[in-house]
């Protein structure tokens, strides 16, 4: 009796707050002192695509204090963290406790069942190479609940203070580009860019790139210290570039293609090379990105050895889904 006291104690000091405009400020300042936080999980950033998801982030109070929030939207009694982005999991003040994730986790669980009539959860989690502190309090909260790995994809990472040498193709490659003549260029010509990226994603995926054209140069004006472009150039034209994501310890190659005369000629060796070993000493890690598709199912052999080569080495990006107990209410 006196521990069912005790939860129900702890649970009151808690509130959840369903997401909503007056929150921005207080969410965005969550996400830039959190453990984990990124700007993708900044309003600016989630917000650009509000016309494709229907919100459902949730804000968690403890005894009047935003302790930590979640991103997510909800489609068909489904809870996604979040569909629109690569990850979403909890955030955290670095405040907060293992204790209090539990409870944070169970309570905007309890919410999402009840109040939104959502049965399954699907959570993204951050990947720990983007942590500023240690923040994994919910995998295993996620684990104790019955959660299972329901997506895994490998990444390619390398520490940017301790890269390990490159192989002898990349070697190769890079004294082609050296011997082409190009010249790297750090710009904003997102237009100049797109193209070669659309053409190649076409190609070899029938796929088009996440972002439209309007959409990056948008995300570009809204953060433009955190989404840089970067082009290989020669006699005027683009035969390569990159598009990067910049957060407080990842230098991440976002977008990133090549003409045929710029494969041929090595002009992805020469600006991956800049990028991970020249341009962001400050940063940690310097991830390549995924090498899967369909959840992490089919892996492209030849992407994930052409991004080893470069000295980088595997990192998980995981998603979990978890079936709520009980029968949700449907509001």
């Amino acid at each position: 009796m006196d521990n069912e006291r005790n939860t129900a104690t702890t649970r009151s000091k808690w509130r959840v707050e369903r997401y909503a405009p007056c929150w921005k400020k207080a969410w965005d300042e969550l996400v830039d002192r959190s453990k984990n936080g990124t700007f993708l999980l900044r309003r600016d950033y989630m917000d650009y695509h509000a016309d494709r998801f229907a919100d459902c982030s949730l804000l968690l109070l403890h005894g009047g204090k935003l302790l930590a929030a979640l991103p997510g939207n909800v489609c068909e009694g489904h809870f996604y963290s979040h569909q629109g982005l690569t990850y979403g999991g909890l955030l955290m003040s670095p405040a907060i406790t293992y204790a209090q994730v539990a409870e944070a986790l169970a309570l905007a669980f309890d919410y999402l069942r009840g109040e939104c009539g959502v049965a399954r959860v699907t959570y993204k989690a951050i990947p720990y190479i983007y942590h500023r502190y240690p923040a994994e309090e919910d995998l295993y909260v996620l684990h104790r609940m019955g959660a299972r790995l329901a997506e895994r994809s490998i990444a390619s990472a390398a520490p940017v203070a301790d890269l390990l040498p490159l192989c002898r193709l990349r070697r190769r490659r890079l004294k082609a580009a050296a011997e082409a003549g190009f010249s790297i260029v750090e710009d904003e010509d997102f237009a100049a860019f797109w193209p070669v990226l659309e053409a190649n994603l076409m190609e070899r995926h029938g796929a088009r790139p996440v972002h439209t054209l309007d959409e990056i140069a948008r995300l570009h004006r809204a953060f433009p210290e955190q989404i840089r472009l970067f082009r290989v150039c020669l006699d005027g034209r683009t035969e390569a570039g990159c598009v990067m994501y910049l957060t407080d310890c990842v230098a991440h190659a976002q977008y990133s293609s090549a003409t045929p005369f710029g494969k041929e000629h090595g002009a992805m060796d020469l600006l991956y090379r800049h990028l991970s070993a020249e341009r962001y000493p400050d940063k940690r890690y310097f991830d390549f990105g995924i090498s899967t598709e369909q959840g992490g199912r089919v892996l492209n052999d030849g992407l994930l050895a052409f991004k080893e080569g470069f000295g980088t080495r595997a990192v998980m990006y995981d998603v979990y889904e978890l079936e709520l107990p009980g029968q949700p209410q449907n509001h």
